[in-house]
């Protein structure tokens, strides 16, 4: 693993990697993330009583477009072409709350761990904002990375 801060050039001075002689490889990351909640409002969610309706579903679409604009966002990252992105959103009664996972895939010259936990926290934060007038409380947490291929570093599972 090559453990050089990349994104200083010579100087010291922060600049974009260029990554056009990079072979271009199938990538693929997986990241999860969790929302902590009082036991009575991930009921609510269970039953559908919501007061903002599917936020299951806007939280899926908000992660999916996180994901597409990491770039945007995070100073130093790439656009990538995403060949898909998949989001899942489960129940955990242990925690309680929601557990919420990304898998983005591309064909390029860098990776997609940064999308993945991108559209991850933005899921996590979309949940809070539809459920903060029902639980101020809840707290995100263990936003991380589970696994990546790809590129020349292979393959890493957490």
């Amino acid at each position: 693993m090559d453990n050089n801060l990349t994104h200083l050039n010579n100087q010291g001075d922060v600049h974009m990697v260029d990554v056009g002689d990079r072979p271009t490889t199938r990538r693929e990351a997986h990241a999860r993330g969790a929302i902590r909640m009082d036991d009575a409002t991930l009921v609510m969610i269970q039953r559908g009583e919501t007061p903002k309706g599917d936020l299951l579903a806007v939280a899926r679409v908000a992660a999916i477009q996180a994901a597409k604009r990491t770039w945007e966002l995070i100073p130093l990252c790439h656009p990538l072409p995403l060949s898909g992105v998949d989001v899942s959103i489960e129940s955990d009664t242990s925690l309680p709350g929601l557990t919420l996972s990304c898998r983005c895939r591309t064909t390029g010259q860098t990776g997609v761990e940064m999308e993945a936990m991108t559209a991850v926290s933005v899921g996590l934060l979309t949940l809070y904002d539809m459920l903060k007038a029902v639980d101020p409380a809840m707290t995100i947490e263990a936003v991380q990375l589970l696994h990546k291929e790809g590129g020349r570093n292979g393959v890493w599972k957490r």
